[in-house]
């Protein structure tokens, strides 16, 4: 019988060096993990083993990580922009700042990609409506194609018949119901739109169930209104519409966005809708009471002469119509933004109009010489 010799001492050899290995290996990291770090900064119990990136905090546990934030607030998020003095400048820091600018120009890149910054403001159908809107003397002006308003718009118009068809939004605020109908003539009233919702006989049962406030309530007790576009949002003012009149009728004069959003309100509840225009109106009426002048001459107790009461310089010209809607310029109210459309139109020069105003200012001068 033959016998194999195995090489006992080179297995024996080999295993002894791993171990040394494998012992000096742990002897280095329990060294570096003792240079680099100390107990546990929550519980204290515990070697730590992670280090928050922004308050350098040591912790052993991912508790004690969630512990730490909920008591600090920290945010475990690393201040880039964070100071650093000349003598603690390492490679590391540079590294973490041309990282930084990476990610600036990487942002600053996807921003330009985006969606919104390449989608045009404008659209053909956008243009048409507005055009047609504009020759009922009604505002119509649209968001952009990335916004949800404008996604859901629905509003077309019929051409031969010179039509509108409205997406229309009805928002009863008693009942915390909303419902949006499409295709919506502007040729029908306020009170046969709404009749389709709050009729005790003819809408339908469920949507009758949902507003049975309105349902009960007389038509004569509900008014609908329309809020003003364009307003700071502490100064908020509402259309009221008439239900009597057709929906082109209560959007003639006024601004819409996208479409008409419509507020049904009851009785009880109208005082929390202000309107717009009683105060203007009496502005306006304490202006003209103080800009009134007689033209009778009056003359002076020592010389004789005549004087005129007012020269022909503080005579005010008759207001100007705009040029692009044929409405009267309303005064600017309390909270109300100025739109540069309107910039634009008061910035028009005068025409024979104003000729016409200076002329009797003038005719006055050749009378007192």
């Amino acid at each position: 019988m033959s016998s194999v010799i195995l090489p006992t001492t080179h297995i024996m050899s080999s295993a002894e060096n791993k171990v040394e290995n494998g012992s000096t290996e742990e002897e280095q990291r329990g060294k570096k993990r003792k240079m680099s770090l100390s107990s546990c900064g929550v519980c204290g119990s515990e070697e730590a083993k992670y280090r928050c990136p922004a308050c350098l905090t040591h912790s052993c546990s991912l508790l004690c990580v969630k512990k730490h934030k909920e008591a600090s607030g920290c945010s475990g998020v690393r201040n880039k922009t964070a100071f650093v003095t000349l003598s603690q400048f390492d490679e590391m820091t540079l590294l973490s700042d041309y990282r930084f600018l990476e990610d600036t120009g990487r942002f600053a890149n996807g921003a330009t990609r985006d969606n919104l910054v390449q989608a045009p403001r404008v659209t053909v159908k956008s243009k048409k409506l507005a055009s047609n809107a504009r020759k009922m003397n009604i505002t119509l002006r649209f968001l952009p194609i990335t916004f949800t308003k404008s996604r859901e718009n629905s509003t077309f118009f019929l051409t031969k018949e010179k039509l509108f068809l409205w997406h229309l939004k009805l928002i009863f605020p008693q009942s915390s119901s909303e419902f949006t109908q499409r295709r919506v003539s502007d040729k029908q009233t306020l009170k046969q739109i709404l009749t389709a919702y709050i009729h005790p006989t003819e809408s339908e049962p469920v949507t009758r169930q949902k507003l049975k406030m309105y349902v009960q309530a007389r038509f004569d007790h509900v008014k609908v209104f329309m809020k003003v576009e364009g307003r700071k949002a502490n100064a908020v003012r509402y259309h009221e519409l008439d239900i009597e009149k057709s929906l082109r009728d209560n959007l003639s004069y006024k601004t819409l966005i996208e479409y008409p959003v419509l507020h049904v309100v009851l009785k009880d509840h109208w005082k929390d809708y202000p309107l717009k225009g009683p105060e203007e109106n009496d502005k306006v009426g304490q202006e003209k009471e103080t800009t009134q002048f007689s033209p009778s001459p009056q003359r002076s107790p020592t010389t004789g002469e005549t004087n005129i009461s007012r020269t022909a310089q503080e005579i005010e010209p008759p207001p100007q119509k705009k040029a692009k809607r044929g409405y009267e310029d309303e005064e600017q109210e309390e909270g109300e933004i100025t739109d540069s459309s309107d910039e634009d139109d008061k910035n028009i020069p005068c025409d024979k109009s104003c000729d016409d105003a200076k002329g009797p200012a003038n005719d006055t001068k050749d009378e007192v010489q």
